[in-house]
């Protein structure tokens, strides 16, 4: 592929998922195309349906997970309460949430998310941030109970697209429970309550 058509398929990815973000994973791929400064047409010619371009999306925030993940390794052993905190903070940073109703259309009929078309894509992310997290238990960083699933889970809770009005009335509110959840997830406290 040459630099400039990779450019443009990077290009379109990254407006997908803030379009995804603000305006949910149903959004019109026009709006995608739009935001992107590209035609449909050439949308089209990049994810030729709607599948192909959540999986690209899905595919970027994987890599962007591992980098995350490989970003806080070094410091896992001097600090590793930093550590989690600036991992949950860069994971928060990537509107995992955007995907939420992308991920709940291609789920389809599925009964668990393991038997999604997307589990295979994403399970580089969850291997790494499970490798993380036993570091992190380890060094009594945060609870024993906790997974790579239950953490992107809660964070794609905490950041799942909001009408705009809802967003504009209460824009801390997303800050807020990333912090509530740090806090949750502290080792030591699932005595006080899981």
């Amino acid at each position: 592929m040459r630099a400039d058509a990779a450019r443009r398929r990077q290009n379109i990815i990254t407006h997908a998922k803030h379009v995804f973000a603000q305006r949910g994973g149903d959004v019109a791929l026009e709006a995608v195309a739009a935001a992107s400064g590209v035609g449909i047409a050439t949308l089209y010619r990049n994810f030729p349906s709607r599948d192909d371009l959540v999986r690209a999306v899905v595919q970027d925030m994987v890599e962007q997970i591992i980098q995350a993940v490989d970003q806080v390794r070094s410091v896992v052993e001097t600090d590793p309460a930093a550590a989690w905190e600036d991992l949950l903070s860069s994971l928060t940073a990537m509107e995992l949430g955007a995907l939420t109703d992308g991920l709940a259309l291609q789920a389809g009929s599925a009964h668990t998310l393991e038997a999604t078309p997307l589990a295979q894509v994403q399970q580089p992310a969850v291997e790494a941030l499970n490798g993380v997290l036993a570091e992190l238990k380890t060094r009594g960083a945060v609870r024993e109970s906790l997974t790579a699933l239950d953490v992107i889970v809660a964070v794609a809770t905490i950041t799942r697209p909001q009408v705009s009005p809802i967003r504009g009335a209460a824009p801390g509110v997303p800050a807020q429970l990333a912090e509530a959840y740090l806090l949750w997830t502290r080792a030591g406290r699932e005595d006080a309550g899981s």
